[in-house]
Parts: C-alpha cells; sequence; structure tokens
C-alpha cells in the first residue's frame, strides 16, 4: 500500500531527477560549444578520449553481465553490476565535461560512405546519452527504493538504450581518434 510519506517521498526525488534529466545535457551542450580562449589548457587533457572509451567498454560490459545476471537470478550479482554501470557512466560523465571545458573540439577528417556513418552514430548517441540520463535515474530510483515493478518495467527501455550509447561512445571514439591533434 502507497502511503502519502511515500508519494511526497518519491515527488521530491522525481522532481530532482526531472531537473538533473534537464540540467546534465544542458551543461554538457554548454560546455561543448563554448567558446575557447585558444590559450592552451591549464591541465592536459589529451589523455581523458581513451579513457572515456575504456569507461564506456566497461559500462557496456557491466550492463551486459547485469543482464546476464537478472536473467540467471542473481539478483545480488545483477546490483552489483548494475550500480558498477552507473559508477561507470558518472566517472564518464565527469571526465566528459572535463574534457570539453579544458580540451579543443575534434573535427572528423574522414570523407565518402564512413562520413556519413560515422554522423549517423555520432547523432544517434548524442541524442539517446540525453535521454538515457531520466531513464538510469529512474531506473536506479526504482531499484533503491524497492519499486521492482516500476523498476523492470522501465529497465526494458533502459537497457538497450544505455548499452547503445556505451557502445556507440566507444565507437565514436575509435573512428574520431585518428583526428586527435595534442600538439
Amino acid at each position: 500500500m502507497v502511503t502519502n510519506k511515500m508519494k511526497n517521498k518519491d515527488s521530491r526525488y522525481l522532481a530532482l531527477i526531472a531537473i538533473l534529466s534537464v540540467a546534465i545535457p544542458v551543461v554538457v551542450a554548454y560546455l561543448f560549444y563554448m567558446p575557447k580562449s585558444g590559450d592552451p589548457a591549464p591541465v592536459d587533457v589529451s589523455f581523458l578520449p581513451t579513457l572515456h572509451a575504456i569507461l564506456n567498454s566497461c559500462t557496456a560490459l557491466a550492463l551486459v553481465l547485469g543482464y546476464y545476471f537478472i536473467k540467471t537470478g542473481r539478483q545480488v550479482a545483477h546490483r552489483g553490476a548494475m550500480l558498477s554501470a552507473f559508477t561507470l557512466s558518472a566517472l564518464f560523465l565527469i571526465s566528459y565535461v572535463t574534457y570539453h571545458y579544458f580540451g579543443k573540439s575534434t573535427s572528423y577528417g574522414g570523407e565518402g560512405l564512413i562520413r556519413y556513418f560515422y554522423f549517423f552514430i555520432l547523432i544517434t548517441h548524442i541524442i539517446l546519452a540525453a535521454v538515457i540520463v531520466p531513464l538510469v535515474l529512474l531506473t536506479v530510483y526504482f531499484a533503491i527504493t524497492g519499486q521492482f515493478r516500476r523498476h523492470t518495467r522501465i529497465s526494458r527501455w533502459t537497457f538497450p538504450v544505455w548499452l547503445y550509447v556505451a557502445v556507440s561512445g566507444v565507437l565514436v571514439y575509435l573512428m574520431i581518434s585518428p583526428y586527435y591533434n595534442f600538439n
């Protein structure tokens, strides 16, 4: 039975999730498109794109393991894998914001059909990366609060989108990495 106290608590957290779901993509977009001074960055961030690919790869692995664990009835292992995926994604977000605050933007230099493929992957990755924020936050919230029916219902959407974002992030890195210029 859902009490008024539980509804009020849900309302506060759902409002926070809504605020974060808007604020995070807005801040990321602002930092990405923020004009750069042209001065060298005060810190070397050239290693971060590789770290991003590693974090995304590990996130994808944790997601697949979490899916496997829940399908085989191993709830504790599932929880560990999914908390790992959440933590890795949070670390990625912090690192990504840091890179785009201090680093230079890199243009893709490929030509022909591969260029269209790159931009398709990149655009779908960016759009779904914004979509995944509320999905992940809601999925985690419902799990933590023991609302497993709601958790299961939303995780059916969260899992494939989150996995796509993680894998496509690695693909984008692999395709653009030859064009990084950190001199």
